[in-house]
């Protein structure tokens, strides 16, 4: 199941942005982060102005934390942001996860990821999509 994780990733996995957004320094927290992100929104997780869109697909439906180890669970996960003023897509993010598969025990089951999530993920993705506005910027 890792090596199907690995050749569906390359085939599309990982973050695109397709257009950035610069906004002002006070739509940003302290440490740089979009203030205006709300996972708990859904679509309206990015406000009023921008439509997030989080998709699974499932390729093995198994729960291995519940039922053991020995189960398989494999997904993709799809995260694209919508620009609502023209319905542009401005980036997406792409991943894929495998958890179980091993012998059969009390452990917890492992797990694989492709992108890693220190390489791409998605706040890797916001910041690449919303960038601060620099003093002395005219846009």
């Amino acid at each position: 199941w890792d090596r199907e994780v690995d050749r569906l990733c390359a085939i599309d996995g990982g973050v695109r942005v397709y257009e950035t957004v610069t906004l002002p320094p006070e739509k940003f927290n302290k440490w740089g982060e979009i203030n205006f992100y709300r996972p708990t929104q859904k679509e309206n997780t990015l406000g009023p102005e921008y439509i997030y869109q989080w998709e699974i697909q499932y390729y093995k439906n198994g729960n291995p934390v519940l039922h053991g180890a020995q189960e398989i669970a494999m997904r993709r996960d799809y995260i694209k942001i919508i620009r609502k003023s023209d319905l542009k897509l401005l980036g997406e993010f792409v991943s894929y996860h495998r958890a179980g598969g091993d012998l059969p025990g009390p452990w917890m089951p492992s797990s694989y990821q492709c992108p890693e999530k220190l390489q791409a993920n998605e706040s890797i993705l916001l910041k690449q999509i919303f960038l601060k506005m620099i003093a002395g910027d005219r846009k």
